[in-house]
């Protein structure tokens, strides 16, 4: 995970992808695999990808269920 500090801007930092992964799955929940290819444009690869979705699983801001859906925790 990648916090702001001076050798990274807020801009690239895992905390900048914490709210376009909470607004593409505000209204319903998607796969993984869909919200992972609808966020694929802002992410500079994968593994950040994983960075923030391990971050918003450990703040319980969001949850997966058996069948791979992503689901807003928040309220």
């Amino acid at each position: 995970m990648q916090l702001p500090n001076k050798l990274y801007s807020y801009k690239n930092s895992t905390l900048a992808l914490v709210p376009v992964i909470l607004n593409e799955i505000k209204d319903k929940p998607l796969l993984a695999y869909d919200l992972f290819q609808k966020v694929k444009p802002f992410l500079d690869d994968a593994t950040d990808f994983l960075s923030v979705m391990d971050c918003l699983y450990a703040l319980q801001a969001v949850d997966i269920d058996d069948e791979g859906e992503v689901f807003l925790c928040l309220q």
